[in-house]
């Protein structure tokens, strides 16, 4: 096991251990906080660099509660949380308010998915979904990117982000009003 490697006393082993952990997970931690930061690949890459360091110096503390990579992502999360927070931009809280599920979202949204025919389609739907994300609250992108991008259960996202899960089905579910909006014209 890699982790178990790079807890190793020996500096070369375990450098080279972490060095593999984070090749296998840099991608995916990066493309997450791009989508985090509205596709601002400088500040994503610097959040990555800096999450990875903080894996690194806490990686004793990972207790295999949750898998390595959703523990990354609650790492990368925090990282831009704290970004925002000297931003001073609006975080994740809850807004009190529950919000009605609705099964007409998730047809919706798979009507989309399923609406792209070739290249040029997918091209143009992914940069109109960028520009839909873009509406969202941080914490609504942050948890369409948790349980959508990085395919975690409501409950691992509601780990990383630090969120009761409620809140996280709150974020979801308002995200996807707001996209189903934006993105009317692909449903059509």
């Amino acid at each position: 096991m890699l982790i178990a490697r790079a807890l190793a006393t020996s500096d070369a082993a375990s450098r080279v251990a972490f060095g593999e952990l984070v090749r296998r997970h840099q991608s995916s931690v990066r493309a997450t906080l791009r989508r985090l930061t509205n596709g601002n690949d400088a500040l994503a890459d610097d959040l990555a660099q800096e999450a990875f360091v903080l894996a690194w110096r806490n990686l004793a503390s990972f207790r295999d509660e949750a898998r390595f990579s959703t523990w990354l992502y609650r790492i990368a999360t925090n990282c831009w949380l704290a970004n925002a927070r000297k931003r001073k931009d609006v975080l994740l809280g809850d807004r009190g308010e529950d919000v009605e599920h609705d099964d007409d979202d998730e047809d919706a949204m798979s009507a989309l998915g399923a609406s792209v025919g070739d290249s040029s389609h997918a091209t143009s739907l992914r940069m109109d979904m960028a520009r839909a994300m873009r509406v969202l609250s941080d914490g609504e992108r942050a948890a369409i990117v948790q349980c959508y991008d990085n395919d975690l259960t409501h409950e691992e996202a509601a780990y990383v982000l630090g969120i009761p899960v409620g809140t996280v089905k709150t974020h979801i579910l308002r995200a996807k009003k707001k996209l189903k909006a934006a993105m009317a014209d692909w449903a059509s």
